[in-house]
């Protein structure tokens, strides 16, 4: 994060102090970008008919069950089936009873319900690979796709190009980068991290707010970072983190003095009733703030559903403590998801949004088949579904298939490389674009060979 706060340490020969302006931490937190977007235009990659499109990523951290969800089993033997009953739709596919919210507008999201990975069953190497489309080896940690929009396509206004809501994940077990970051393109394309929940009655951001420390002249010391840097601090000015810092700080400066910033985060400028049809929780209340950012330019918005899968109701239904039960899932997680998301797709709908706006839910894997001695499912990253709406996808539509217990895909099977090539595609990308990797060597938007889910579109 950028701190801009202190009230000690080096003095200038200006007698500014210098940490009164600034401390230099993870300085992506905020997601503010170096120019990649003019550099990306001058190689011809970003093309202006295309530029119209967002993305909203819900990532179902802990992974839901496809056979309680998405991929019911209605004839399956009640070991695999569950517990669930299948219901009809307005698509072309039975879901789960425990989303019938779903169930209405199921003709405006489709179904790839033959995904997998060959990754271990450990939450956090399928949170890298399914947000960055690879898993890191040799130290070489891919980008979220949301950097890679960033770098390729920058800012549309001082909003940042990529945000995070609530927050970053938290632990998975596996001790592996979650994929969140900015990876090889550096931390200048780490996400801007709400850092807050939305639905608590004293939200506020304190990213957009200038800190108390710094007293009734701190936006005017902002404003003099640069005259510190060029008068004072010429020999730090030369190296590329001085650049770095620079345009960090300007982009700092602009979001946490832009009125439309502050508007845009601004949830009380809602209906009490819009608040209410998301739902007063906080996964209802992201989704209804990442509506909000996306009408205010930003053009990737993730929604971490739930934080950790420890000691919090999550998808992740072992079914013993510190898991979720899977009554838990019915009672509590399936509900809420339910409603934030039917009220989301509703809402770009109705705004005439949807058309734009990229909808991709994912998760890390899937449930095992049968269900355990505990009433619940471990995990199964060898198929499990996701879904998209909106960005040019057709609705209605369930894509793959697993096999009769849903176990392994049976038809048209999906790795995180085409899931990575659908997003951005509906995004308006060259699949063959390169980033600049490591080392500055060249490297793949998306791995060689893979495709996107075409029967989508």
């Amino acid at each position: 994060m950028l701190t801009l706060l202190g009230r000690d340490s080096v003095n200038t020969c200006s007698r500014v102090k210098r940490r009164d302006f600034l401390q230099a931490g993870a300085l992506g937190a905020l997601g503010l970008t170096l120019p990649g977007y003019l550099a990306a235009r001058e190689h011809g990659i970003v093309k202006p008919e295309h530029d119209r499109r967002s993305a909203i990523m819900i990532f179902n951290l802990g992974a839901p069950s496809q056979l309680d969800t998405f991929d019911v089993k209605p004839e399956a033997p009640r070991e695999v089936r569950g517990p669930y009953q299948a219901i009809s739709t307005r698509g072309d596919f039975q879901l789960s009873e425990i989303l019938p919210r779903h169930a209405e507008v199921a003709d405006k999201f489709s179904l790839v319900r033959s995904c997998f990975h060959t990754g271990a069953a450990v939450h956090d190497a399928g949170w890298q690979m399914m947000q960055t489309g690879r898993f890191g080896n040799a130290g070489v940690i891919s980008p979220h796709y949301g950097a890679a929009v960033e770098f390729l396509r920058g800012r549309r206004t001082e909003l940042p190009a990529h945000v995070v809501l609530p927050e970053l994940m938290g632990r998975g077990g596996g001790n592996l980068p979650n994929g969140q970051a900015g990876g090889f393109l550096g931390k200048a394309y780490d996400p801007f991290v709400l850092n807050a929940d939305p639905s608590k009655a004293d939200f506020q951001i304190r990213d957009m707010l200038p800190p108390d420390e710094i007293g009734a002249a701190r936006l005017e010391r902002r404003r003099r970072l640069r005259d510190i840097v060029d008068g004072t601090l010429r020999h730090f000015e030369a190296s590329d983190d001085a650049r770095l810092l620079d345009s960090n700080f300007e982009a700092a400066y602009r979001l946490m003095t832009s009125v439309q910033a502050r508007e845009a985060f601004d949830l009380q400028k809602e209906p009490e009733s819009v608040r209410e049809r998301y739902g007063m929780t906080r996964f209802g209340q992201c989704c209804l703030l990442a509506r909000r950012l996306i009408e205010s330019g930003v053009r990737f918005v993730t929604i971490n559903a739930f934080l950790t899968v420890f000691d919090e109701q999550t998808w992740d239904i072992h079914g013993t403590k510190p898991f979720t039960s899977i009554e838990g899932m019915q009672n509590n997680v399936a509900p809420m998801y339910d409603q934030g998301y039917s009220a989301l797709i509703d809402d770009l709908s109705q705004r005439g949004m949807l058309d734009d706006t990229l909808v991709a839910c994912v998760a890390e894997f899937g449930r095992t088949p049968k269900v355990n001695m505990a009433g619940g499912r471990d995990h199964w990253p060898q198929c499990f579904t996701t879904y998209f709406a909106g960005g040019g996808v057709q609705g209605g539509r369930a894509v793959g298939a697993s096999d009769p217990i849903g176990a392994v895909p049976a038809d048209r099977p999906t790795p995180p490389a085409d899931i990575a090539a659908t997003i951005f595609h509906s995004l308006g990308f060259d699949l063959e674009t390169e980033l600049p990797g490591p080392s500055g060597r060249p490297f793949p938007l998306v791995d060689f060979g893979s495709e996107p889910v075409k029967e989508l579109f």
